[in-house]
């Protein structure tokens, strides 16, 4: 009998991904056995021949845009998270981007992020949870940080309220989370929206009103960054979650060219009055999909990337715990140093999900000679972002003005860990090994100052 012609694709699909299978053990996978001398780098994709195979079942679909595999990953990632609603998005820059363009709807009346009103943030941060701020004309409001957790001083959120406060937006430092209780207390107090910056956080969770939940998932919106160095990578990438069903059709809405229309990429008239709404100044009648609420963007994901993302969903469990096993090992083996290095703390109430191990010399200790010889053993070292981020060429402008910001109270730990901080990574491709050399290494580093 002959076979039909889809048993004839299915089995020619099943022959490719097996080759695709072979391929990856053949010639991609690494033994990893540390070679004394070899790179190590702060961070990296960690895959195998799943990953492979699912972004090739993928190119074979040729769907080149949003489809079957981001609708699988937004359903199985909120459902991990414990979130009603993900979507989505090209990038973590993005996805902090669209929490703050939500926020900013006239869809939420009065709440709603306009011009000059103000946003209370860190500058101790990565650029993108602050840029989208300035980016919709509203005003960061910079609090100091405190060491060793590298979270924003909860003490002076009230001195930072005005009339014109209207969201908090912060990261969680290196996985470390800031401290939820106190910051989400201030902003229930203060009618405040909160945006969890997540995306070096995955994975983590806090202990909140005696539950423990997922980092990300506490305030009103979260983002996540699938970039090579983070918890889980999709190449690049990025989701935006929330609980908050209004929120998600604003979010949908700024990521899909600011459609009024929610209908899915393919689908048509799911709300059933695609022909007899009235929008505007349009005409009656006017086609629902091309309705336009909101300046939006393009900022969707293509299928091939959530194609990697639904394998490496499934190892994000795994990798998470790697992370903490591999700080831990950092920290245990450095405490013969903490008269020369301030040693990073996990947040009270927290089992983070570390993104790296931050270090802040002590005393007389130089920290960039320390960083030198660090990486002139191949350890690859990175600054904690932007350092103090106000103090860059992007605020050159607003620092001559004095305008465009505020900076409430001062700034001295954020300029300390500018001068004197720097990490390492804890991702998943180290071993023991490594992380032994690591920790041999910045004791030689530190005892020869």
């Amino acid at each position: 009998m002959m076979k039909q012609n889809w048993e004839c694709e299915k089995d020619a699909r099943q022959e490719i991904l097996n080759l695709v299978a072979d391929y990856y053990h053949t010639y991609k996978e690494e033994k990893n056995v540390y070679e004394p001398g070899k790179k190590i780098p702060y961070a990296g994709r960690v895959y195998d021949e799943k990953e492979m195979c699912r972004l090739t079942e993928s190119v074979l679909d040729f769907w080149l845009t949003s489809g079957r595999f981001v609708k699988e990953f937004e359903q199985e990632f909120s459902k991990w998270l414990g979130v009603r609603y993900a979507s989505l998005v090209n990038s973590g820059s993005s996805a902090n981007l669209i929490a703050l363009a939500a926020l900013t709807s006239q869809e939420l009346g009065e709440r709603a992020i306009k011009p000059q009103d103000e946003v209370i943030t860190v500058a101790a941060a990565f650029p993108t949870t602050v840029n989208p701020i300035i980016q919709y004309g509203a005003i960061p409001v910079f609090l100091d940080v405190v060491i060793p957790q590298y979270n924003i001083d909860i003490k002076r959120l009230e001195d930072a309220y005005s009339p014109k406060t209207k969201a908090v937006f912060l990261a969680h430092t290196l996985g470390n989370p800031f401290d939820l209780s106190a910051v989400k207390s201030f902003c229930d107090k203060h009618n405040l929206w909160l945006i969890e910056d997540n995306c070096d956080a995955l994975g983590g969770t806090y202990t909140y009103n005696g539950k423990e939940c997922m980092v990300g998932t506490i305030g009103d919106i979260g983002t996540s960054s699938f970039y090579p160095p983070h918890h889980m990578t999709m190449g690049e990438g990025g989701c935006v979650y929330t609980n908050n069903s209004l929120l998600h059709k604003m979010i949908r809405s700024f990521r899909d060219w600011g459609r009024d229309c929610m209908c899915e990429s393919g689908q048509d008239n799911m709300c059933g009055h695609r022909f007899d709404g009235k929008y505007g100044d349009l005409p009656e009648g006017y086609d629902h999909k091309f309705v336009y609420s909101h300046f939006g963007y393009n900022l969707k994901m293509t299928d091939m990337q959530a194609a990697i993302g639904c394998e490496q969903l499934k190892k994000l469990p795994g990798f998470v715990e790697t992370r903490r096993r591999n700080w831990k090992r950092l920290r245990d083996g450095l405490m013969c140093v903490s008269d020369k290095v301030i040693l990073p703390e996990a947040q009270p109430n927290s089992n983070p999900s570390w993104f790296g191990f931050l270090l802040t010399v002590k005393n007389s200790v130089d920290c960039v000679r320390t960083v030198k010889y660090i990486e002139g053993k191949g350890i690859q070292t990175r600054r904690l972002f932007a350092g103090n981020l106000v103090k860059h060429p992007c605020f050159d402008e607003m620092r001559r003005k004095g305008e465009g910001y505020r900076i409430v109270g001062n700034l001295d730990n954020t300029d300390r860990i500018m001068k004197d901080s720097f990490w390492v990574g804890v991702y998943p491709g180290m071993d023991d090994a490594r992380i032994d050399y690591m920790i041999e290494t910045i004791k030689q580093a530190l005892n020869n100052e």
